[in-house]
């Protein structure tokens, strides 16, 4: 059996097992996850994912190179992740949905997100190996998304303005007074979607929003399939653990934005030049990791200014 179809198989089993557990788990919950049992979850699966890494590097043709491709993705995608996560956190805040029902929005959330990026690097792989400027294009949306994140201030999330939600409205029944984490609730004889549907709504439109994002970023490390692909979905596989995490020390990173920023404005431009400059898997790997460094050492020891 070809070797690159053995490591196809075996993420599938891998990533089955993992989505299986951490949703179960998230199914049994009923309420936020303590920090100590999110960190213990969170550092779980990213050794998983390095252990993946490990074995792509020795066992996977031309492992030495893909193994680095691999972690560059990964490192990419983890970051953009919980920059994601953080538009989460502001969404449950302002749409008032309770801790308790958080755990059930975010698992939802979270397989939506799972589809989503499997259907755009497919896509998007397809594009590059059929038009070689797509190249050019991936590399301008992602320098203006990188201006655009460093120069923009924190923004309002304005739900009654999201073209899904307008629709939703439009065509349904919305009881905004039920606390609950069900999607969809039947009162008097007649069916009603919750405050916690229209949040689910809201999270996976932000799901594509960051998927535009984050698929010319992993493109631009890799234009094999199976390392954007795993890289992704490695990424995506503790965000459940990651967003009570996050929830707990959000002023560690409150400068990950900027790091976040430079790195895909850094990657935008090497898809741009990349006919004339080769850079590097390995210098690459070295600029992000500084960058989100830099970024969490601001953080820490930048003191934030009272209001």
């Amino acid at each position: 059996m070809e070797i690159k179809l053995i490591f196809w198989i075996a993420f599938a089993i891998l990533f089955i097992t993992i989505i299986t557990i951490d949703m179960l788990a998230a199914g049994k919950r009923t309420g936020v996850m303590k920090l100590k049992t999110a960190v213990f979850w969170t550092i779980m699966w990213v050794s998983v994912a390095l252990c993946f890494a490990a074995s792509i590097y020795f066992y996977y043709p031309d492992g030495h190179v893909k193994g680095l491709e691999f972690i560059t993705g990964y490192i990419i995608e983890y970051s953009l992740s919980v920059d994601n996560l953080f538009v989460f956190i502001m969404i449950f805040s302002i749409m008032g949905i309770l801790e308790k029902n958080q755990p059930r929005i975010l698992k939802w959330g979270i397989m939506g997100a799972i589809v989503l990026r499997i259907l755009f690097i497919l896509v998007g792989v397809g594009l590059l190996h059929a038009f070689s400027f797509m190249t050019y294009i991936f590399g301008a949306v992602l320098v203006y998304t990188a201006v655009k994140m460093f120069t923009s201030k924190d923004e309002q999330i304005h739900h009654d303005k999201n073209p899904l939600v307008k629709w939703t409205k439009r065509f349904l029944n919305i009881d905004t007074s039920a606390t609950t984490d069900h999607f969809f609730i039947r009162k008097d004889g007649i069916n009603y979607a919750t405050m916690a549907f229209i949040t689910l709504i809201l999270v996976e439109s932000t799901d594509v929003v960051f998927a535009i994002d984050s698929i010319p970023a992993v493109l631009a490390i890799t234009h094999d399939p199976f390392i954007a692909i795993t890289s992704n979905l490695f990424a995506i596989l503790g965000l459940r653990a990651l967003y009570f995490t996050l929830a707990g020390v959000l002023g560690l990173f409150r400068f990950l934005k900027y790091g976040i920023s430079f790195i895909l404005f850094f990657i935008g431009v090497k898809m741009l030049i990349a006919g004339v400059v080769h850079i590097s898997v390995n210098i690459s790997l070295i600029v992000i990791a500084v960058a989100i460094s830099v970024s969490i050492l601001m953080s820490l020891f930048i003191k934030e200014k009272k209001k």
